[in-house]
């Protein structure tokens, strides 16, 4: 499913709730979540040849791909949106399929992708500052549970060169 020089791959889905874990129960500790209402989730992973130009392609992406409806019909991105962003780090977005298995070989050095991860969740907060939007985040590199409720199935995949 990876395009030829793609350095991310991006999927955006409109929603009007998700809630996040990105802390599991540890002994005495209660779970933590991160929730926003209407707005989009954006999953992302980075493959090897990402860097600080895909982190700025990729905010552009997240932030201005019309993807949402308002109650007009007319289809507006998060920017013009009522609404937050939940970014989602999901490896297995990089994965391809060999025989029954899947490989992710061409995925990012984990150390790096965090790294990278860190400056889109900044970059983005600084872009929906500027409208009032919250931006929530899971964590990079843990297993996280995710609850979304869509309305509608405006998914957008997007391969970044």
């Amino acid at each position: 499913m990876e395009a030829k020089g793609a350095s991310a791959r991006l999927v955006l889905q409109q929603c009007i709730s998700a809630k996040l874990q990105v802390k599991p129960i540890t002994g005495s500790e209660e779970a933590v979540y991160v929730n926003i209402s209407r707005g989009m989730v954006a999953f992302v992973c980075f493959l090897k040849q990402a860097d600080q130009t895909t982190v700025n392609k990729m905010v552009d992406h997240i932030t201005q791909v019309k993807l949402s409806k308002q109650d007009d019909g007319k289809l507006v991105s998060i920017l013009d949106l009522p609404g937050d962003l939940l970014i989602v780090p999901q490896a297995t977005l990089g994965g391809r399929l060999k025989g029954k298995r899947m490989q992710y070989h061409q995925n990012i050095d984990k150390n790096l992708g965090s790294e990278l991860y860190a400056q889109l969740v900044e970059a983005c907060k600084q872009t929906l500052k500027q409208k009032n939007k919250a931006v929530e985040c899971g964590t990079y590199g843990n297993l996280q549970v995710l609850s979304i409720q869509t309305n509608g199935p405006y998914t957008h995949i997007i391969d970044v060169s």
